[in-house]
């Protein structure tokens, strides 16, 4: 028995943005989630205190947006069960109520909102608007007046929010070269009456100081989280300039990257704090006394990972966690541990015997975790190294059936958080700066390699797949190790400097740390461009690409299978209208597995009678 491609796709994914709301009879949970069988549109769901669920968003509306490409905080509940969200066909911003049609507030045109805030009593939504590469702190009447400009400081701006007193706005900014992750500005500026952001003052961050985070505490101070030490901590940052007190001091990351705008890894609740932490192998939930430094774990004990969403209202928290049995569930629980329920509706699962028991091992300094292969006899097995994207992310120990649809055929698995992965501290990111193609490629080999050493996998049937960054990584290690029978690209970098010029705004520069800056440094482009290497390409590849990817463009794979097929490499590549970085929608998800199972049949020689048969080209 195994998994089907199907199952994979009606699991995939999990809530993004949770809030929880205090209302007369209890306390309310929202949250969006994935529909790939409704177009891979993204729905909010409303859960009542008396434990009924509802769509708040009506059929055929999907709540994203397309800021900075990523897309950020899409949506917000309003008083009284409304909701005001971003919409994807148009990506204007919308309110609606019940079953009423959503109502737009903002004109049609180019303009993109994320990062939605509702600072309380002003009857109006703060966001982050981004009309071609320029990106405001705007407010937004709920009732269609004029968009206001509330603030322009920074080139990429998120995190709008303003004091208790109404008298100041924080927000965090960044400019070019810099990525969130490298260095940030917490900013706080005086607030009019006409509700326009006097000039700003850095409270705290800098050019090497990542601050994710922030909420205001009181008037006079704001918890933020930061990384001074090298880690993201918990501070409190003073605005009378006095030194900012970490609350966390501690090897553990109380922050996550800032991918999308709008990520929220603490709460505010009563006197404490609601914290997601730890490390990339475990991740947890917990409550923070600020005033002792006491920290309690309250989300459970089988839990490996809860995501970079948080939310606190009656006492209780509202979160997304997962262990590595289960996916991705809204979960409530008191502030004291007590009362923890799983709110969100439950999604039908293989037999647990079908799925693999994570196993974390540290080789030669590099963090992986291992899952055997379903009726692994001893035998040396075929494996695939997984290899994550971003770069600047990493692999979660949670339920992955993608993982799961391998194992259950006698395929092993091996995620790999190879140097510049997210989780274990600064230090451990910044290994990659300016080796991006060398470390990562050598650390994904370095555990391949360790693999066959503990007669775990079979040196002949070793793959590597990756999706973006990850993608990169794959065709990398393809063309500049030997180690590899075969790799798969989902929606793949597979040539820097010409991937630098045609990408978006927010990644223009991400290279500049990556690689190095241009044209200072173009000769290490190109002795790790993967395209311009082709030719030593130690397996066959399988690149998949999504038709209106705006991050990578599908000219990346389909130059470099022409290299490949020039040299006489064996390839092959599918691609996915109406998709973009990144798959949604179920018959893509199903597509996708099935001809990356046919593809490992191909170059392990095994059986796949139950996918549809791959055709690689070029000479074997």
């Amino acid at each position: 028995m195994s998994i089907r491609p199907i199952d994979v796709a009606r699991t995939d994914g999990g809530p993004q943005w949770v809030e929880a709301v205090e209302t007369p009879s209890g306390v309310e949970v929202w949250w969006d989630e994935p529909r790939p069988h409704e177009g891979g549109r993204r729905c909010v769901v409303r859960r009542l205190p008396d434990g009924s669920r509802t769509d708040a968003l009506p059929a055929g509306w999907n709540a994203r947006n397309r800021v900075i490409e990523y897309g950020g905080r899409s949506w917000r509940p309003l008083p009284g069960g409304g909701l005001v969200f971003t919409n994807w066909a148009d990506q204007r911003l919308y309110v609606t109520a019940g079953d009423a049609e959503p109502v737009a507030i903002t004109p049609a045109g180019p303009a993109r909102y994320a990062d939605l805030y509702l600072p309380p009593g002003r009857g109006e939504v703060w966001a982050v608007r981004e009309v071609d590469d320029v990106r405001d702190l705007v407010a937004v009447p709920l009732d269609g007046g004029p968009v206001k400009v509330i603030a322009r400081a920074q080139h990429f701006l998120m995190n709008p929010r303003i004091s208790p007193n109404g008298r100041y706005v924080a927000w965090i900014g960044w400019n070019h070269p810099n990525m969130p992750w490298d260095g940030t500005e917490l900013c706080v500026a005086p607030l009019a009456a006409d509700g326009t952001a006097g000039p700003h003052r850095v409270v705290a961050g800098g050019p090497e100081e990542s601050v994710t985070q922030a909420e205001w505490r009181d008037d006079d101070a704001l918890y933020a989280v930061t990384d001074p030490t090298g880690w993201w901590n918990l501070h409190l940052v003073h605005l009378d300039g006095s030194p900012a007190v970490n609350l966390t001091p501690m090897e553990l990351e109380f922050g996550a990257a800032a991918w999308k705008p709008g990520m929220a890894c603490f709460a505010v609740g009563e006197d404490r704090l609601a914290v997601v932490y730890g490390t990339a192998d475990r991740r947890r939930l917990g409550v923070l006394d600020p005033a002792t430094g006491e920290l309690t774990e309250i989300g459970g004990e089988s839990a490996t990972y809860w995501s970079s969403t948080v939310s606190t209202a009656g006492g209780r928290v509202a979160a997304v966690g997962a262990t590595p049995y289960t996916p991705l569930e809204v979960t409530l629980v008191g502030l004291d541990g007590g009362g923890r329920e799983v709110v969100s509706a439950p999604k039908p699962l293989p037999a647990r015997e079908l799925l693999p028991t994570p196993e974390p091992v540290t080789i030669e300094d590099v963090h992986a975790h291992l899952y055997a292969p379903a009726g692994a006899q001893g035998a040396p097995a075929p494996y695939v190294i997984f290899v994550h994207g971003g770069p600047t992310g990493s692999y979660p120990v949670m339920l992955d059936l993608e993982i799961a649809y391998f194992t259950s055929r006698g395929i092993g698995v091996a995620v790999v958080n190879y140097g510049g992965s997210t989780g274990y501290g600064r230090a451990y990111r910044e290994r990659l700066r300016h080796q991006w193609g060398v470390v990562d490629v050598q650390d994904c080999a370095k555990v391949a390699r360790g693999l066959v050493t503990l007669g775990r996998a079979d040196a002949a049937r070793i793959a590597v797949r990756g999706g973006s960054a990850g993608g990169w990584t794959t065709v990398a290690a393809l063309v500049h190790s030997d180690v590899f029978a075969g790799g798969v690209a989902h929606y793949a970098i597979t040539d820097p400097a010409s991937w630098a010029a045609e990408t978006h705004d927010f990644e223009s520069r991400y290279l500049d740390g990556l690689v190095g800056p241009l044209p200072e440094t173009r000769q290490r482009y190109t002795e790790r461009s993967p395209l311009l290497h082709a030719a030593r390409a130690s397996g066959p590849c399988l690149m998949l690409h999504g038709l209106e990817d705006a991050i990578v463009d599908v000219g990346q794979a389909e130059r470099f299978v022409a290299e490949l097929d020039k040299h006489g490499k064996q390839w092959a590549m599918l691609t996915f209208p109406g998709e973009q970085h990144g798959w949604r929608r179920e018959e893509t998800i199903v597509a996708v597995l099935e001809a990356e199972l046919a593809f490992y049949g191909l170059i392990f020689d095994l059986e796949t009678p139950e996918v549809p048969p791959l055709t690689l080209k070029g000479r074997a």
